[in-house]
């Protein structure tokens, strides 16, 4: 085990035991994964997407590329998790992925040596010929190879959550400048959430030997969260990624609740956040970038500030004999710091040569104006080669290219950042997302005291904009350190690749081809190479490929342009935006107020749609579904029978203007219609085909309650809220959906009247005189208990609708049955609901599929000559007007013992089973028990003048080919005498 240095923010009181491959090791609490390995000694973690390289860990933060572990074993196996942000438990255990065989001798490495065949965009080049190999060889081999981490094959038994926050104020970050800018708003009084991804809020301060109002710069930052903890009006959320910035001030965040608790643990284990926020202030500080060099991707080869986080925060050094290559200020720290913790420093190598203005520190070599050309060491770095002939020593190489602001979030709005000279990076753009403030890092403030000032003047401005009074208090004083920085993108010397992207093993030499080849643009070299494509997306590489882009092309940065970034900023798991709603509840089922009664009493049950719903209800002594369906229609049109309709789209629409507004919307007038009445309507999309089939009834002069079909009923509401919010916010009108509030029941039958009558509260007259067909009103039953009473049928026999209040629903429901069993009552399903709606011409969703006008459905009248509506202008349009169309028709076999076949196509005798002879096709069917045979609805070209036609009804899949005649869609009762009796 590599020896601890002093210090840090580990606690040494609590050690850790943990696994890697196997292997038994031991950290401590407040260490992460990735410093944990470090602490052990073990530099190799992983191998390379492409080549299969030796990787070792890059940097300390979610920017990693290279160390991505399989964390958890059986159901609780998690891929790709970073080992730089996982903090470490007792019992972790881990495994390094993408390899065969060993780590430490991938049998996959062969690919590296295959390099020179697999250049950028080899894929596209190599895989299209012939094109018969692609599935029996080429695409086996790839989704083979592919890859990282391997999902477990068995169910997550973790639970995960989702959430609602608001703030006046959303701080992104709690780095120097989050922390000023939560409290500035904070101490103003406003509501304030503060998020942060580690574990440990302090950012940077947690990594570096700065001092803030006298203090190490970690004790300011825990002195700050007991502040701001303390404080009513915030919420901390560590542990806590913002991953999208989104419309209307809303943030999606992640918080991992129990990761770092390990498997078993209590709660969820994270929570999806959607934040909505007045103000944001984006305070997520920078990303150090690498200098791409000859074999920049050795195991050993670190970012420099990384290496100094590990240092300072994790007491870990992460080679006993570490150089330093950098072109700025901010790697000198990096020296000094090892330097003064014990750490050997074998050279601290600067490309630049203008470095008057830093001491040099004392007994550390340094090279100005040279640079690194090269690295040695199998399975990790074992010395450095410079430019000007050295070879340096080295366990540890700590590279450091300058910082890039953290700008990502910035760009999910389609903002785009602007380059910066003097910073050698992307600042943000004017265009933010509506309400964010940049501050520190993530705006270029890169030192310490700026950095703090511009929170504190952000969190001030966001407090401020929403009518806080800023609070006088002292700001935090700091110094700022040296940051200047001489680019320096790409070493040309040396030999081997130089990589810009590790975890894509994308090379300089890959970014120069695809210029050559002509992909200049940053889209298209995006693509090609696949820079930044990786799961780290290109947090560490995308300045950089740019860089060298330019130069290729010889133009500036800003000419050449950037990418902008999209969420999420780090991967977000499938199981947190699934949250609860997996298994059982994946899809919440809807139950019918009648469902206890029916589940008690044998019914057999569907899911439609949302809902479930009684299929039929089989006696004892029924095998087969069809003898109880047929039981049940067979007693409904010569009794009476009771059906739950609750599912049917309830939505109450009141206002002064609600008549007008069931105008526009309905193809047919409802404005005309009488109180205490009912109408059936059709609505039309705006392009002329049909939406939906209803009804409505009008209880008042400005109360109409829409009863639309259960399939249609959410897509209706939505409709009418457009309409409503809209196209007509003049209108005085207000909708609600009460599909829930109320439960209907369909009362059907000849002796429909008769049991109603039994329930109905004596006050009512249900006389036929007294409410006839298609009236409606309010009433009372069962001595008192408010109802609504509409008479409507889909049945083709008298029948009546009773709603009651929902909680009343299941013993109406029983009620009925009891009061109906002198009239030999039964209740049916959806089945039997099926037949007779067939039976009768209804049409449903299989006829209302949007694709059929009303003309199509038979139902040309009910589009007013007297009033606009939607849809109505492109419903004639010339080719939905043709007479040719196909029409609802009714089809009966000639052979009645022959069944027929839903989707079976029609074709006249003799014709081939081809699409030029294809005259329509079957929607819906069933075996009629009221006829004795089967029969179905559908449509056929020119139908109406057909009548009497024999076609035949052709089912390729099936294998069927029945000739069926052509009738009215109307089988039973076409007059209608039954239900208006």
């Amino acid at each position: 085990m590599t020896k601890r240095l002093s210090g840090g923010l580990i606690d040494r009181s609590t050690p850790l035991s943990f696994s890697f491959n196997g292997r038994t090791m031991q950290g401590f609490a407040g260490d992460t994964f990735a410093s944990a390995l470090l602490a052990n000694g073990q530099r190799l973690v992983a191998r390379s997407f492409k080549y299969h390289r030796p990787r070792g860990i890059f940097s300390a933060g979610s920017e990693e590329p290279n160390a991505l572990m399989t964390i958890g074993s059986g159901a609780f196996q998690e891929p790709n998790v970073r080992a730089t942000v996982a903090k470490l438990y007792d019992g972790l255990e881990a495994k390094s992925q993408n390899h065969r065989g060993p780590l430490a001798f991938d049998l996959m490495a062969v690919t590296d040596l295959l390099s020179p065949f697999l250049s950028a965009g080899f894929y596209y080049k190599t895989f299209m010929w012939p094109a018969s190999f692609w599935e029996k060889l080429y695409e086996p081999v790839i989704r083979e190879s592919a890859g990282l981490g391997e999902l477990a094959t068995t169910p997550d038994p973790a639970t995960y959550d989702k959430g609602f926050l608001h703030a006046d104020v959303l701080v992104i970050g709690a780095g120097p400048a989050g922390l000023s800018a939560a409290l500035a708003a904070g101490r103003a009084g406003a509501r304030v959430i503060l998020c942060d991804e580690d574990f440990v809020a302090g950012g940077r301060l947690n990594a570096e030997t700065h001092e803030v109002d006298g203090m190490p710069g970690s004790d300011w930052a825990a002195a700050a969260m007991r502040e701001l903890s303390e404080l009513p009006n915030v919420r901390i959320l560590t542990r806590t990624t913002v991953f999208g910035a989104f419309d209307h001030g809303i943030y999606g965040a992640l918080t991992r609740n129990t990761n770092h608790l390990g498997p078993g643990a209590d709660g969820p284990r994270q929570t999806l956040w959607r934040i909505y926020a007045k103000r944001s202030v984006l305070a997520a500080g920078a990303t150090e970038r690498p200098i791409a060099f000859a074999g920049n991707d050795r195991p050993g080869v670190m970012l420099a500030g990384a290496v100094r986080t590990y240092a300072n925060r994790f007491a870990v050094a992460p080679g006993p004999r570490t150089a330093v290559f950098t072109n700025n200020d901010d790697g000198w720290r990096t020296a000094c710091d090892l330097s003064a913790k014990g750490v050997e420093v074998t050279a601290l190598i600067d490309s630049r040569t203008d470095i008057a203005h830093l001491a040099a520190p004392e007994g550390i070599p340094l090279f100005a104006g040279t640079r690194v050309t090269g690295t040695s060491g199998r399975l990790g770095l074992s010395s450095v080669a410079l430019s000007s002939g050295e070879r340096i020593s080295a366990d540890c190489l700590a590279v450091s290219g300058g910082w890039n602001p953290n700008v990502h979030l910035t760009c999910h709005q389609r903002g785009r950042p602007l380059w910066n000279d003097a910073l050698a990076a992307f600042l943000p753009g004017a265009d933010l997302p509506p309400g964010m403030t940049v501050a520190g890092a993530a705006n270029g403030f890169l030192t310490l005291g700026a950095a703090l000032s511009s929170g504190r003047r952000a969190g001030e401005t966001a407090a401020s904009d929403l009518g806080f009074a800023p609070v006088a208090v002292p700001a935090p004083k700091a110094d700022d350190e040296p940051s200047s920085v001489s680019p320096l993108w790409h070493v040309t010397e040396g030999k081997g690749k130089a990589f810009v992207d590790l975890q894509n093993d994308v090379a300089v030499k890959d970014v120069k081809l695809a210029h050559r080849e002509g992909y200049r643009s940053v889209e298209h070299l995006k693509r090609y190479t696949t820079l930044g494509m990786a799961t780290d997306q290109g947090k560490t590489a995308n300045v950089l490929g740019l860089a060298i882009l330019a130069e290729c092309a010889g133009k500036t940065i800003p000419e050449t342009g950037t990418t902008i970034f999209r969420p999420p900023y780090t991967p977000v798991p499938i199981g947190a935006f699934a949250g609860a709603s997996r298994g059982p509840a994946f899809r919440p089922v809807r139950k019918t107020p009648s469902h206890r009664w029916a589940e008690a009493h044998g019914a057999s049950f569907v899911e439609v749609g949302p809902w479930l719903r009684v299929e039929w209800f089989a006696l004892p002594e029924e095998t087969h579904w069809r003898q109880s369906v047929d039981r049940e229609v067979a007693a409904v049109r010569s009794s009476v029978g009771i059906c739950d309709v609750t599912t049917l789209g309830k939505i109450d629409i009141q206002g002064r203007d609600a008549g007008t507004f069931l105008d526009r919307v309905y193809a047919n007038t409802f404005s005309t219609l009488a109180v205490g009445k009912v109408r059936y309507g059709l609505m039309l999309r705006e392009d002329g085909f049909a939406l939906d089939d209803s009804t409505t009834a009008r209880l008042g002069e400005t109360h109409y309650v829409m009863t639309a079909s259960t399939a249609n009923a959410v897509a209706v509401f939505r409709h009418l809220e457009f309409c409503r919010q809209c196209l007509w916010t003049d209108l005085d009108v207000h909708l609600i959906s009460t599909t829930d509030g109320w439960a209907q029941f369909a009362v059907a039958g000849p002796n429909a009247r008769k049991l109603l009558t039994k329930i109905v509260d004596p006050e009512f007259d249900i006389s036929n005189e007294a409410f006839p067909f298609m009236a409606c009103g309010e009433i009372t039953v069962c001595g008192g208990l408010d109802a609504r009473l509409f008479r409507i049928s889909f049945s083709g026999e008298l029948a009546f609708e009773v709603a009651v209040p929902s909680r009343y629903g299941n013993s109406l429901f029983g009620t009925l049955i009891e009061a109906g069993r002198e009239f030999g009552a039964v209740p049916y399903g959806t089945e039997a609901l099926g037949v007779m709606r067939v039976e009768k011409g209804h049409a449903v969703g299989a006829e209302i599929n949007g694709q059929t006008t009303a003309r199509d459905l038979g139902l040309a009248r009910m589009v007013s000559a007297k009033k606009d509506c939607i849809g109505k202008v492109l419903a004639d349009r010339e080719h939905l007007v043709e007479p040719d169309r196909p029409q609802l028709m009714g089809f009966k076999p000639v052979d009645k013992g022959a069944s027929v076949v839903a989707g079976a196509h029609f074709l006249k005798a003799g014709a081939e089973p081809t699409m030029d002879n294809d005259e329509g096709w079957m929607s819906s069917v069933c075996y009629s028990p009221t006829l004795g045979h089967s029969i179905g609805l559908g449509f056929i070209a020119g139908g109406s003048k057909r009548l009497g036609e024999t076609v035949r009804a052709v089912d390729l899949l099936g294998g069927s080919d029945v000739a069926v005649e052509i009738v009215s869609p109307h089988f039973v009762d076409p007059e209608g005498g039954r239900l208006r009796g």
